[in-house]
């Protein structure tokens, strides 16, 4: 009997190595450049993902449709903190969202590179922004030896120029390339609607417009705007000249009050998201899909009526807005550039339906439903 208990154990053994061999083998492997242009071997269609920021669920959902959540097996937790409305909404149709673990920031020294080899991660995704962030705290080579793919996408950085490549490669490691390219051809065409007749406006017509990046979210400090890139960028494509683009370079930086009061631009554009939860005594305009008209009303008016904004011309002549921050990260940034639009030359733009346009997003392309309030004007 010990002999023949050894030799089924024997075969038992090599049955279980055969299975791994033949798993392994059978697991195919594409090639991807990702946005950094790094070439980058990864398994197709993984099982088991790790999103370096929360809030790389915006794009996701548009390719894992049914189940965006399906694949994570951790994350950072910036959408809970930071859009903790749009986590709710997502919850409650996936209760499995809140069996995420909370991996923390990539690229500080508690990330644990052994919990992502415990949990089975195939691949990483990691914003651009982070790339030297990720090489100069090491994880980026502690993956690679690891055997985990990162790849890098962004939707942050230059979102008109690497959305869809982003999505693009996203969707070809995750085999999701019909829902990327379905999505991506209702991106172009909205894109569209803005770029034909921008064309037509004249420089000497453009309004300057000031974008006020977290308006509010420290009320003690004031201000920061986007210089030429991301919302910046976006403000100069869908018909306006930014202000920051003319201040100085990069992606943004501070300003001073009054330099702003001495050039009076013509549109001014606060971004607000529901912070409450993470900055309890925020000012900002809890934007979201919880936000209501009322309450977005009575914090927009008490941004108009800090000390001196109330002179600007911006605020005397109905053109102070509000918009939900986190489009500056996500591939629906083509709604917000829609409502830039409407916002700085409402005859050109009179047809266009920004409300419409993020309904329809819903409906065709998200697990979820639309609710709440993305942007508003100050009501005189």
């Amino acid at each position: 009997m010990g002999i023949l208990s050894r030799s089924l154990g024997v075969i038992a053994a090599s049955a279980i190595l055969a299975g791994i061999l033949t798993s392994t083998a059978s697991a195919e492997k594409i090639q991807v450049t990702d946005i950094a242009g790094r070439t980058v071997d990864v398994e197709k269609n993984p099982s088991r993902i790790v999103l370096g920021e929360g809030r790389m669920l915006y794009s996701l959902a548009l390719l894992d449709r049914e189940n965006p959540f399906k694949r994570i097996v951790g994350w950072k937790d910036d959408l809970i903190n930071y859009d903790p409305d749009a986590y709710r909404k997502y919850l409650a149709a996936f209760p499995e969202a809140a069996d995420i673990p909370n991996l923390g920031s990539p690229y500080s020294g508690e990330y644990s590179i052994e919990a992502l080899v415990t949990s089975d991660t195939q691949v990483v995704f990691l914003n651009l922004g982070n790339l030297l962030k990720a090489q100069e705290s090491g994880v980026l080579e502690k993956l690679e030896k690891a055997g985990i793919a990162v790849v890098f996408v962004d939707f942050r950085q230059r979102p008109t120029l690497n959305t869809v490549p982003s999505l693009q490669i996203m969707a070809r490691v995750l085999d999701q390339r019909d829902n990327a390219d379905e999505f991506i051809d209702f991106y172009v065409k909205n894109m569209n609607t803005i770029y034909g007749t921008v064309e037509k406006i004249k420089d000497a017509d453009k309004p300057v417009v000031f974008i006020e990046r977290a308006a509010g979210y420290n009320p003690a400090k004031c201000c920061s705007t986007f210089g030429s890139a991301n919302l910046g960028r976006l403000v100069d494509l869908s018909g306006g000249i930014n202000w920051g683009t003319r201040k100085f370079p990069g992606f943004a930086g501070a300003v001073n009050p009054e330099a702003l009061f001495v050039d009076d631009p013509d549109v001014i554009i606060g971004t607000g998201a529901n912070w409450s939860e993470a900055q309890p005594d925020t000012a900002a305009v809890l934007l979201g899909y919880e936000a209501t008209e009322e309450g977005v009303q009575e914090r927009l008016a008490a941004l108009a009526a800090r000390r001196g904004w109330g002179e600007l011309s911006a605020v005397k002549n109905g053109r102070f807005h509000t918009v939900y921050h986190q489009f500056y990260n996500s591939p629906y940034h083509f709604v917000a550039m829609q409502a830039f639009a409407k916002w700085a030359n409402p005859e050109q733009f009179e047809d266009l339906d920004p409300e419409a346009t993020f309904k329809e997003l819903h409906d065709r392309f998200l697990p979820i439903d639309y609710s709440g309030v993305f942007w508003a004007t100050l009501k005189q």
